[in-house]
């Protein structure tokens, strides 16, 4: 895999791959405007109707075909991602997977005739969820992953925690980065309060992407949202502690990057000898620990 800065595109690499439409930690970039135009009966007449069919807009967000295998969900609001997680938690027939990105979810399928059943299925959760949360122009809290109920991708007996009903995982931090004092000034506070900040607050992993094991953690009030770094670096050390773009992320391995160095843990996120080998998953929960510096 060519070497690649995680802040350009932290969508998961199978997501960008099956659209265009992905976030940017600094930017956003457009999605694709319009969908699929004409009457069923027509659509139905001409060669790539399924397809034209399967990409016409939603009760509630965006349904898109991403090949004959694969549908890409896009919600009114990213705020609903969570929802929509924890409503396909119990995978429902025709769903091989469901993997999450920052702006949208990638859902694949047993086969091309799961497709239209899926999309109809997919169809009224989101509008299902729409309404409960106000529409696309509310900004719903996503369910707490403690909450009776709640399920979240990633929910099963992770090493260290982090599914619904487990504790959250934690990841000691010794807070020596070489950006933590820019990080500061960045965000006028002193280097003190930037560790109080990113330690007082539990994060969630949202989506993977970049290098296995790159999880892109997110707080709930978006506290600690700096920019990336003007000149990325040639090589990161495994175990570094990051934020960028308003995430935070631990680097599982050494690579190049331009996340702000904040600090460095001794814990292994990606190990192929453990199972499963990724420490953080969509939905793992995560608590960062001050130790000595």
């Amino acid at each position: 895999m060519p070497a690649h800065d995680p802040t350009h595109m932290p969508g998961d690499d199978a997501a960008r791959d099956a659209a265009t439409t992905v976030d940017n930690a600094d930017r956003r970039i457009p999605r694709p405007s319009g969908t699929a135009s004409g009457s069923g009966a027509a659509a139905s007449a001409r060669p790539g109707a399924h397809r034209a069919a399967l990409a016409r807009e939603a009760p509630a967000g965006d349904i898109r075909a991403a090949g004959d295998r694969a549908l890409l969900v896009i919600p009114p609001s990213r705020a609903l991602i969570p929802h929509l997680l924890a409503a396909l938690g119990a995978r429902p027939d025709g769903v091989v997977d469901v993997l999450p990105a920052a702006e949208t979810v990638l859902v694949t399928l047993t086969a091309p005739a799961a497709a239209e059943p899926v999309r109809r299925r997919l169809s009224g959760v989101l509008a299902d969820l729409a309404a409960t949360a106000g529409g696309a122009a509310g900004e719903p809290t996503p369910p707490h992953p403690a909450e009776p109920g709640a399920a979240t991708v990633g929910d099963t007996d992770a090493v260290g925690g982090g599914g619904a009903g487990t504790e959250p995982l934690v990841v000691p931090v010794r807070y020596d980065g070489a950006d933590l004092p820019q990080v500061a000034e960045l965000l006028g506070l002193t280097v003190d309060e930037v560790i109080t900040q990113h330690t007082g607050i539990e994060w969630q992993c949202a989506f993977v992407g970049f290098a296995p094991g790159f999880g892109y953690l997110e707080s709930s009030d978006g506290r600690l949202a700096v920019s990336r770094r003007a000149q990325s670096r040639t090589a990161i050390p495994p175990g570094a502690v990051a934020l960028a773009g308003g995430y935070s992320a631990v680097y599982p391995r050494r690579s190049p990057g331009g996340w702000q160095l904040i600090g460095t843990t001794e814990l292994h996120m990606w190990d192929v000898d453990r199972d499963p080998p990724a420490l953080i998953r969509p939905g793992t929960r995560v608590r960062f620990a001050a130790v000595d510096r």
